[in-house]
This record gives C-alpha cells, sequence and structure tokens, in this order.
C-alpha cells in the first residue's frame, strides 16, 4: 500500500526557510544534495511511512541531516508533513 504525502502550509515555509539558509551557507550544490535527501525520504515515507521513530504522540521524526529533522502525522492512507525542524532548537514539543 503507498501512501499519499502531502505537505502543510508550514512544511512549505520552513523548508523554503532552510534552504534559504542554507543556500546562503554553502550555496547552491549543498542545497541540492539536501532537496535530493527529502526526496528520498518522502518516496520512503510514502511506501513505508512508520520506518521513522514516534517523536511524539503520533508524530513521526525523520532525520535528514544532524542539524535537521522532518517532522510527519500518519492519518489514515495520508502522510502530512507537519514541518521541517532545526535541531539545535529547543524542542517543539515536551513528553
Amino acid at each position: 500500500m503507498s501512501f499519499t504525502v502531502k505537505l502543510s502550509e508550514e512544511a512549505i515555509q520552513t523548508y523554503d526557510a532552510l534552504t534559504d539558509q542554507l543556500r546562503q551557507r554553502w550555496g547552491d550544490a549543498f542545497v541540492d544534495k539536501f532537496a535530493t535527501k527529502v526526496s528520498k525520504s518522502l518516496s520512503t515515507i510514502s511506501i513505508s511511512p512508520y520506518i521513522y521513530p514516534v517523536y511524539s504522540s503520533d508524530i513521526r521524526s525523520c532525520v535528514l541531516h544532524k542539524n535537521c529533522s522532518m517532522l510527519y502525522r500518519i492519518i489514515n492512507s495520508d502522510v502530512l508533513v507537519i514541518c521541517f525542524w532545526d535541531n539545535r532548537q529547543d524542542p517543539i514539543f515536551t513528553f
């Protein structure tokens, strides 16, 4: 069974902000590598969304880089990407 991956408005905004920051720091080549990593991770999630660990409650976390994770939630046959998170920030959720 394949899941449909959807991006929330916040996910789009945080992805854009993150890629802008990466472009300024490390250039277009690094952003291209990062975009490829995100694309592969989204493909993996669409096939096997339970592969990544639970971050909090029903939210799962896919570590894209030591400094960045993608947070998502599984809703029926859909996967909703909530946001892209800078791992150096304070936790977004408390347990």
